[in-house]
């Protein structure tokens, strides 16, 4: 009995010698890829270069904004998440959170900054850094008085983008208006005043375009 139970022991341990050692490197293999794969992903998200996009508002009032930049990326061969990965932030229409959200993206050290229709947000994004390109897109001031760039042929430093003038044709608005409605003698104008520059222009344009109207 004793060498039969010596033998069962025996048989046991070669079993768990060739088998259960295969099955335990197996799970040891299977628990060491598991624990690798995200490191992996992480490894390859980090070899990617990164895009700051700073939003104004929500990720939901902006959503219109961005299938045109995904577009726009694509069409210069990047794809979010295959070879360019893209950190959001949003300002919840607090442009006094721009400059904490321009300065963390100079931490995250990433490889372009894009600013969608807001000259604080290009603004605080030029403060932020010297270094890092920064893309702003429909901006309503002349970039050049602002100081974003030297020069609109020739932007230089780190900042270029596309501006929308639209301060520039406010007169204009404002001289339709007349067309419609000659008798009006007063017409009012909302500005954001958390964005100084912005509404200083805008204001001062139309001031001068009403004084050319006559009363």
């Amino acid at each position: 009995m004793a060498n039969g139970r010596e033998s069962s022991l025996g048989k046991a341990g070669r079993d768990d010698q060739n088998g259960g050692g295969v099955r335990r490197r197996e799970f040891i293999g299977f628990v060491t890829s598991a624990t690798a794969w995200p490191l992996m992903v992480r490894a390859q998200q980090q070899a990617m270069p990164v895009v700051g996009y700073i939003g104004t508002g929500s990720r939901e009032s902006d959503a219109f904004r961005l299938p045109s930049f995904h577009q726009g990326l694509s069409e210069m061969g990047y794809v979010e998440g295959r070879n360019v990965a893209i950190e959001y932030r949003w300002a919840d229409g607090h442009n006094d959170r721009l400059p904490a959200l321009a300065n963390e993206f100079v931490r995250l050290q990433v490889k372009v900054i894009a600013v969608p229709a807001s000259t604080p947000g290009a603004l605080a994004a030029k403060a932020a850094t010297s270094t890092i390109p920064i893309v702003f897109f429909y901006i309503g001031l002349d970039p050049v008085e602002l100081g974003l760039v030297a020069n609109l042929n020739r932007p230089g430093g780190n900042v270029t983008g596309v501006t929308g003038w639209n301060v520039m044709v406010g007169p204009k608005r404002l001289e339709l208006l007349h067309e419609l409605i000659p008798s009006a003698t007063a017409v009012g104008l909302l500005v954001n005043p958390t964005s100084p520059h912005l509404a200083e222009a805008d204001a001062k344009e139309q001031q001068a375009a009403a004084r050319t109207l006559g009363p």
